[in-house]
Protein backbone atom coordinates (compact mmCIF):
# COMPACT_ATOMS: atom_id res chain seq x y z
CA UNK A 1 0.00 0.00 0.00
CA UNK A 2 1.20 3.58 -0.75
CA UNK A 3 2.74 5.69 1.79
CA UNK A 4 1.88 9.67 1.83
CA UNK A 5 4.23 12.21 4.64
CA UNK A 6 2.22 14.58 6.46
CA UNK A 7 3.95 18.28 7.29
CA UNK A 8 4.99 16.77 10.78
CA UNK A 9 6.45 14.23 9.02
CA UNK A 10 3.83 11.60 10.10
CA UNK A 11 3.34 8.29 7.74
CA UNK A 12 0.09 7.85 6.47
CA UNK A 13 -1.25 4.79 4.63
CA UNK A 14 -3.90 5.28 1.70
CA UNK A 15 -5.30 2.97 -0.63
CA UNK A 16 -7.50 3.98 -3.45
CA UNK A 17 -9.28 2.33 -6.05
CA UNK A 18 -11.32 3.09 -9.87
CA UNK A 19 -10.84 6.34 -11.64
CA UNK A 20 -12.90 9.66 -11.93
CA UNK A 21 -13.99 12.12 -9.43
CA UNK A 22 -12.48 11.37 -5.91
CA UNK A 23 -14.21 10.73 -2.98
CA UNK A 24 -12.18 10.14 -0.09
CA UNK A 25 -13.31 8.24 2.78
CA UNK A 26 -12.54 8.90 6.24
CA UNK A 27 -13.31 5.59 9.22
CA UNK A 28 -14.24 6.22 12.37
CA UNK A 29 -12.66 4.86 15.86
CA UNK A 30 -11.14 2.60 16.46
CA UNK A 31 -11.00 0.92 12.71
CA UNK A 32 -8.58 1.73 10.43
CA UNK A 33 -9.46 2.43 6.31
CA UNK A 34 -10.02 -0.99 5.20
CA UNK A 35 -13.99 -0.51 7.09
CA UNK A 36 -14.57 1.23 3.65
CA UNK A 37 -13.60 -1.87 1.73
CA UNK A 38 -17.03 -2.66 0.38
CA UNK A 39 -18.07 0.60 -0.49
CA UNK A 40 -14.66 1.80 -2.24
CA UNK A 41 -15.47 -1.46 -5.02
CA UNK A 42 -18.81 0.11 -5.24
CA UNK A 43 -18.08 3.59 -5.91
CA UNK A 44 -14.92 2.31 -7.95
CA UNK A 45 -17.29 -0.07 -10.04
CA UNK A 46 -19.60 3.50 -10.83
CA UNK A 47 -17.24 5.16 -12.04
CA UNK A 48 -15.69 6.97 -9.35
CA UNK A 49 -12.13 7.04 -7.73
CA UNK A 50 -12.35 5.67 -3.83
CA UNK A 51 -9.10 6.97 -1.74
CA UNK A 52 -9.06 5.93 1.94
CA UNK A 53 -6.51 6.24 4.79
CA UNK A 54 -6.08 5.04 8.40
CA UNK A 55 -5.70 7.98 10.81
CA UNK A 56 -2.57 8.41 12.63
CA UNK A 57 -1.99 6.44 15.37
CA UNK A 58 -4.59 3.96 13.90
CA UNK A 59 -4.28 0.69 11.15
CA UNK A 60 -1.10 0.66 9.32
CA UNK A 61 -0.07 4.46 9.72
CA UNK A 62 2.69 6.01 11.92
CA UNK A 63 1.93 5.79 15.69
CA UNK A 64 2.84 9.75 15.93
CA UNK A 65 3.48 10.95 19.51
CA UNK A 66 1.03 13.56 18.90
CA UNK A 67 -1.31 15.05 17.50
CA UNK A 68 -4.60 13.25 18.30
CA UNK A 69 -6.78 16.87 18.15
CA UNK A 70 -9.27 17.82 14.86
CA UNK A 71 -7.06 20.82 14.35
CA UNK A 72 -4.38 18.34 13.40
CA UNK A 73 -6.37 15.04 12.06
CA UNK A 74 -8.23 18.07 9.51
CA UNK A 75 -4.44 19.60 8.07
CA UNK A 76 -3.86 15.26 8.06
CA UNK A 77 -6.97 15.10 5.17
CA UNK A 78 -5.89 18.01 3.59
CA UNK A 79 -1.96 16.53 3.34
CA UNK A 80 -4.11 13.50 1.74
CA UNK A 81 -5.96 15.60 -0.90
CA UNK A 82 -2.82 17.41 -1.51
CA UNK A 83 -0.55 14.03 -1.91
CA UNK A 84 -3.30 12.15 -3.72
CA UNK A 85 -3.93 14.97 -5.99
CA UNK A 86 -8.17 14.92 -5.43
CA UNK A 87 -7.88 18.92 -4.77
CA UNK A 88 -10.77 19.55 -7.24
CA UNK A 89 -14.65 18.72 -6.89
CA UNK A 90 -14.03 16.65 -4.06
CA UNK A 91 -16.46 14.34 -2.20
CA UNK A 92 -15.54 13.65 1.80
CA UNK A 93 -17.42 10.45 3.67
CA UNK A 94 -17.01 10.63 7.42
CA UNK A 95 -17.82 7.59 9.47
CA UNK A 96 -18.21 8.03 13.14
CA UNK A 97 -15.33 10.40 14.67
CA UNK A 98 -14.45 10.88 10.64
CA UNK A 99 -17.18 13.11 10.53
CA UNK A 100 -15.40 15.46 12.90
CA UNK A 101 -11.88 15.94 10.19
CA UNK A 102 -14.75 16.98 8.04
CA UNK A 103 -16.20 19.71 9.90
CA UNK A 104 -12.99 20.85 10.60
CA UNK A 105 -11.57 20.91 7.32
CA UNK A 106 -14.66 22.90 6.00
CA UNK A 107 -13.86 25.43 8.81
CA UNK A 108 -9.98 25.44 8.98
CA UNK A 109 -9.37 24.98 5.30
CA UNK A 110 -12.40 26.78 4.19
CA UNK A 111 -13.32 23.23 2.68
CA UNK A 112 -11.21 24.06 -0.35
CA UNK A 113 -11.93 21.46 -3.16
CA UNK A 114 -14.79 20.08 -1.72
CA UNK A 115 -18.13 19.89 -3.24
CA UNK A 116 -20.43 17.20 -1.42
CA UNK A 117 -20.19 16.10 2.07
CA UNK A 118 -21.83 12.60 3.97
CA UNK A 119 -21.66 12.50 7.71
CA UNK A 120 -22.29 8.49 8.64
CA UNK A 121 -23.21 7.88 12.28
CA UNK A 122 -20.90 11.34 12.83
CA UNK A 123 -19.90 13.08 16.50
CA UNK A 124 -20.95 15.98 14.53
CA UNK A 125 -21.82 18.51 16.45
CA UNK A 126 -21.03 17.89 19.70
CA UNK A 127 -21.09 14.43 21.69
CA UNK A 128 -20.67 15.59 25.28
CA UNK A 129 -23.79 16.51 27.50
CA UNK A 130 -23.87 19.57 28.91
CA UNK A 131 -26.47 22.52 29.87
CA UNK A 132 -26.42 23.97 26.28
CA UNK A 133 -26.37 20.24 24.82
CA UNK A 134 -28.70 18.34 26.89
CA UNK A 135 -29.30 15.17 24.45
CA UNK A 136 -25.36 14.63 24.33
CA UNK A 137 -23.43 11.78 26.16
CA UNK A 138 -22.39 12.30 29.89
CA UNK A 139 -18.99 12.97 30.80
CA UNK A 140 -18.95 9.46 33.25
CA UNK A 141 -19.72 7.49 30.82
CA UNK A 142 -16.82 8.91 28.46
CA UNK A 143 -14.88 8.60 31.95
CA UNK A 144 -15.66 5.01 32.40
CA UNK A 145 -14.34 4.34 28.71
CA UNK A 146 -11.20 5.98 29.36
CA UNK A 147 -10.96 3.45 32.49
CA UNK A 148 -11.90 0.58 30.77
CA UNK A 149 -9.18 0.87 28.08
CA UNK A 150 -6.48 1.11 30.99
CA UNK A 151 -7.67 -1.32 33.02
CA UNK A 152 -7.52 -3.90 30.03
CA UNK A 153 -7.32 -2.85 26.55
CA UNK A 154 -8.15 -5.67 25.36
CA UNK A 155 -11.25 -7.17 26.86
CA UNK A 156 -13.10 -3.66 27.09
CA UNK A 157 -13.06 -3.61 23.24
CA UNK A 158 -14.57 -6.94 23.17
CA UNK A 159 -17.69 -5.59 25.06
CA UNK A 160 -17.56 -2.06 23.15
CA UNK A 161 -17.70 -4.01 19.62
CA UNK A 162 -21.35 -5.37 20.90
CA UNK A 163 -23.12 -2.26 20.67
CA UNK A 164 -21.22 -0.61 18.12
CA UNK A 165 -22.59 -3.69 15.57
CA UNK A 166 -25.96 -4.55 17.33
CA UNK A 167 -26.64 -8.18 16.59
CA UNK A 168 -26.98 -8.36 12.86
CA UNK A 169 -23.07 -9.15 12.24
CA UNK A 170 -21.15 -12.51 12.11
CA UNK A 171 -18.75 -13.21 14.69
CA UNK A 172 -16.01 -13.26 12.46
CA UNK A 173 -16.67 -9.25 11.52
CA UNK A 174 -16.50 -7.96 15.44
CA UNK A 175 -13.08 -10.22 15.25
CA UNK A 176 -11.93 -8.41 12.60
CA UNK A 177 -12.57 -5.13 14.31
CA UNK A 178 -10.94 -6.66 17.33
CA UNK A 179 -8.12 -7.07 15.59
CA UNK A 180 -7.60 -3.88 13.66
CA UNK A 181 -7.95 -2.38 17.06
CA UNK A 182 -4.98 -4.09 18.46
CA UNK A 183 -3.07 -2.50 15.76
CA UNK A 184 -3.68 0.66 17.20
CA UNK A 185 -1.68 2.27 19.45
CA UNK A 186 -2.98 2.81 22.72
CA UNK A 187 -2.18 6.18 23.18
CA UNK A 188 -3.96 7.35 20.41
CA UNK A 189 -6.97 5.44 20.68
CA UNK A 190 -7.24 7.03 24.29
CA UNK A 191 -6.18 10.44 23.12
CA UNK A 192 -8.62 9.96 19.67
CA UNK A 193 -11.65 9.25 22.37
CA UNK A 194 -11.36 12.04 24.26
CA UNK A 195 -10.97 14.28 20.99
CA UNK A 196 -14.60 12.93 19.77
CA UNK A 197 -15.61 13.53 22.92
CA UNK A 198 -15.02 16.97 23.75
CA UNK A 199 -14.52 18.50 20.50
CA UNK A 200 -17.14 21.33 19.87
CA UNK A 201 -18.31 21.10 16.26
CA UNK A 202 -21.00 23.63 16.45
CA UNK A 203 -18.86 26.59 15.46
CA UNK A 204 -17.96 24.20 12.05
CA UNK A 205 -21.07 23.74 11.50
CA UNK A 206 -21.75 27.38 9.40
CA UNK A 207 -18.67 26.12 7.08
CA UNK A 208 -20.75 23.62 5.81
CA UNK A 209 -21.92 25.13 2.65
CA UNK A 210 -22.06 22.62 -0.15
CA UNK A 211 -25.09 19.65 -0.31
CA UNK A 212 -24.61 17.44 3.07
CA UNK A 213 -25.75 14.49 3.39
CA UNK A 214 -26.75 12.62 6.74
CA UNK A 215 -26.88 9.11 7.19
CA UNK A 216 -27.59 7.81 10.98
CA UNK A 217 -28.98 4.54 12.30
CA UNK A 218 -31.99 5.27 14.91
CA UNK A 219 -31.02 3.05 17.81
CA UNK A 220 -26.95 3.91 17.33
CA UNK A 221 -26.01 3.82 21.36
CA UNK A 222 -22.86 4.99 20.32
CA UNK A 223 -23.36 8.15 19.07
CA UNK A 224 -26.91 8.66 19.49
CA UNK A 225 -28.88 10.30 16.77
CA UNK A 226 -30.42 13.28 18.31
CA UNK A 227 -26.86 15.20 19.40
CA UNK A 228 -25.52 14.59 15.99
CA UNK A 229 -26.94 13.57 12.82
CA UNK A 230 -30.61 14.86 13.26
CA UNK A 231 -28.94 18.36 15.32
CA UNK A 232 -26.84 18.49 11.74
CA UNK A 233 -30.08 18.30 9.56
CA UNK A 234 -31.65 20.84 11.66
CA UNK A 235 -29.15 23.74 11.97
CA UNK A 236 -27.25 22.90 8.68
CA UNK A 237 -29.20 24.49 5.96
CA UNK A 238 -27.50 22.58 2.86
CA UNK A 239 -27.80 19.13 5.12
CA UNK A 240 -30.91 16.06 4.32
CA UNK A 241 -30.64 13.11 6.64
CA UNK A 242 -31.78 9.45 6.09
CA UNK A 243 -32.40 7.68 9.17
CA UNK A 244 -31.74 4.09 9.53
CA UNK A 245 -34.80 2.65 11.38
CA UNK A 246 -33.14 0.28 14.28
CA UNK A 247 -30.00 0.57 13.17
CA UNK A 248 -27.03 0.36 15.66
CA UNK A 249 -23.31 2.26 15.24
CA UNK A 250 -21.57 0.57 12.60
CA UNK A 251 -23.90 1.09 9.18
CA UNK A 252 -21.19 0.89 7.02
CA UNK A 253 -21.32 -3.21 8.13
CA UNK A 254 -25.12 -3.57 8.97
CA UNK A 255 -26.10 -1.59 5.77
CA UNK A 256 -23.80 -1.86 3.71
CA UNK A 257 -25.46 -2.55 0.12
CA UNK A 258 -27.75 0.50 1.27
CA UNK A 259 -25.61 2.99 2.49
CA UNK A 260 -23.63 2.08 -1.18
CA UNK A 261 -26.52 3.07 -2.54
CA UNK A 262 -27.53 5.72 -1.27
CA UNK A 263 -24.06 7.73 -1.16
CA UNK A 264 -23.83 6.68 -5.06
CA UNK A 265 -27.42 8.65 -5.49
CA UNK A 266 -26.64 11.13 -3.55
CA UNK A 267 -23.00 11.37 -5.60
CA UNK A 268 -24.87 11.34 -8.63
CA UNK A 269 -26.51 14.70 -7.79
CA UNK A 270 -23.19 16.71 -7.42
Amino acid sequence: MPNLQTKDDTRLRYKELGEGRPVILIHGWPLSGDSWDPIMMKLAENGYRAIAYDRRGFGRSDHAKAGYDYDTFADDLADVMAATGATENVALVGFSMGGGEIARYMSRHGGKGVTQAVLVSSVVPFMLKTDDNPEGVPQSTFDEMAEGMKDDFRAFFTGFFKDFYGDDVSDEERHWAWQTTMQANQYATLQSADAFATTDFRPDLPHFTVPTLVVHGTKDVTVPIDATGRAVADQVESASIIEYEGEPHAVFATQTERLGDDILEFLRKG
